[in-house]
């Protein structure tokens, strides 16, 4: 297998970045880096609550249907959410939903009463409260954990893609949706990426979580993963790209980051060290 590539520069608390020379080897420790939260939480809360974000993040976790980990994986303590959603009927080709039931959910056995998926038929404020309750319901219920430092649900694992504007989830830069405290989920109408109307996961909630991944892949995220990144944050930009306010409250924070769009990184750091596997 070819190396791994990891900076070998201070970042943020509890921040990890691992930097990989192609897809397959993203894919492959991806997939380790999931089995491993799963274990864990099934093993100490009986549990594992995984929220996913759409795009190609699904893609990366299809490694996780074939051996080992379709027969060693408990999938049937596996509760999973999405983080963002589009407002659109669950077979329409720009639905989250879709796409994860396509390359994932149907090629593991996880139950399908496990998974939760929006009302499509609502309008999208009504799912996104729809949304926030099954939440709080299974909260109740402790199939979700709850942070004891502010009362959020406490995902085991949130997996975001970052768009090039450094949006995570349905979170975009300059957004008054950055700034919501007290809500778990939220609506937004105007997305600057097609469709507008999407339900998404509010920072609290991210931030809340067990452990964070956020993937990355191409040149043209390059200066946003690097924004987002850097422990000194200076400039005008600095508070506006949401992938930069993604830091745990009590969890890890690992980026899953292809050569290209930790370009600007090795730039500005220029020390990186080859470990192989």
């Amino acid at each position: 297998m070819e190396s791994e590539i990891n900076a070998s520069y201070e970042t943020k608390q509890n921040c990890e970045i691992r930097v990989f020379e192609s897809s397959d080897e993203m894919a492959t420790d991806l997939a380790e880096f999931i089995s491993q939260a799963s274990e864990n939480s099934v093993k100490e809360r009986g549990y594992f609550a995984i929220a996913l974000s759409g795009g190609p993040l699904v893609r990366h976790m299809q490694k996780l249907c074939g051996a080992p980990y379709n027969k060693t994986l408990d999938w049937s303590k596996w509760y999973v959410f999405w983080a963002e959603e589009r407002a659109v009927a669950k077979n329409h080709a720009q639905s989250n939903y879709k796409l994860t039931k396509e390359e994932f959910i149907s090629k593991v056995p996880i139950l399908h009463g496990h998974v939760y998926s929006i009302n499509d038929n609502a309008t999208v404020e009504e799912a996104a409260t729809d949304y926030e309750f099954v939440i709080r319901q299974l909260v109740k219920v402790q199939k979700v954990g709850v942070s004891v430092i502010n009362d959020c649900p406490k995902f085991d694992l949130i997996l975001l893609n970052m768009g090039p504007d450094g949006h995570v989830a349905s979170l975009f830069p300059n957004h008054p949706a950055l700034e919501l405290k007290n809500d778990w989920v939220t609506y937004i109408t105007d997305s600057p990426e097609p469709p507008p109307e999407r339900i998404t996961f509010t920072l609290p909630v991210i931030n809340s979580a067990s452990n964070i991944a956020i993937v990355a892949t191409g040149e043209d995220r390059a200066n946003a993963v690097s924004f987002s990144i850097s422990d000194c944050q200076e400039g005008p930009d600095a508070k506006t790209i949401p992938a930069g306010m993604v830091q745990p409250t009590d969890g890890k924070l690992v980026w899953f980051l292809d050569e290209a769009a930790a370009s600007s990184l090795e730039a500005a750091n220029g020390a990186y060290e080859h470990q192989g596997y």
